[in-house]
């Protein structure tokens, strides 16, 4: 007996049930030439997060202080918090293996992220990609608005790498939810 074919999903369903991403952010010394990660973090669709300090490596020796008026994370505090490169490149390895991860500052990311792995001659076992890339462009109209919301709802304290990783996977989540709603009207 044939069963009824199953009726196709319409586009806002679709936006819906596209995967949700892991989002990856990264806090640094600074932007320029020399800079390094100095913090880790990302937020996955399940909820569970990670965040770690990154300990100086010896030829790191940039710092940028109005980058630290911005993550608000001095260096003291990761010559006496942080972890070891090789440690956290390992972490995220393991966590992250064979799938793609996003980030808003890919340029940025891209960049420090490779600093953190070249340092202790390691590859990660993940992509990162452009969040960007994921994005309608219904997404990208209501982006700005949306995230502000979501900052504003989810009222987190610090301007850390996890904290800003789930406030990017929020708005994602917030700003598909609106544009499937508009497909729906």
């Amino acid at each position: 007996m044939r069963r009824p074919a199953r009726p196709l999903a319409t586009d806002a369903e679709h936006l819906l049930a596209v995967t949700l991403p892991v989002i990856i952010d990264i806090e640094a010394s600074g932007f320029g030439r020399g800079s390094y990660p100095i913090e880790i973090g990302y937020y996955r669709p399940d909820g569970q997060s990670f965040c770690t300090l990154i300990k100086p490596e010896a030829g790191w020796t940039h710092w940028d202080d109005a980058a630290e008026q911005v993550h608000g994370i001095a260096r003291p505090l990761l010559d006496s918090h942080g972890k070891p490169a090789v440690e956290v490149c390992l972490a995220l390895n393991r966590a992250l293996r064979g799938q793609r991860i996003y980030c808003d500052a890919w340029a940025y990311d891209y960049v420090w992220l490779s600093v953190l792995y070249e340092t202790v001659e390691l590859v990660p076992t993940f992509e990162l990609k452009d969040l960007r890339d994921l994005l309608s462009e219904c997404e990208k109209s209501l982006w700005h608005a949306t995230r502000a919301a979501v900052e504003i709802r989810l009222a987190l304290r610090r301007h850390r790498a996890s904290g800003d990783a789930r406030t990017l996977f929020e708005t994602l989540l917030e700003a598909r939810r609106q544009c499937a709603g508009q497909l729906l009207d």
